[in-house]
């Protein structure tokens, strides 16, 4: 099973909302929003986990401005 987040940047925060299921998160820094990506998955299929492991894809989200 695979799962797949985009990530982006809101203000003092990286977010993370899962496309597939009903999931989402943050974390102060991206070490700590991967962390918590992890967590949020392996709470969410417990009991699918038993079965087979899941694959996390994150897509990063950028904003392009116009460079003077």
């Amino acid at each position: 099973m695979q799962v797949t987040f985009i990530i982006k940047k809101e203000s003092d925060f990286w977010i993370a909302k899962c496309i597939d299921q009903d999931i989402f998160t943050q974390g102060s820094t991206l070490d700590e929003l991967m962390q918590n990506i992890k967590e949020a998955v392996e709470l969410h299929f417990e009991e699918y986990l038993n079965k087979e492991p899941i694959q996390i894809l994150s897509l990063s989200q950028i904003e392009v401005e116009k460079v003077a």
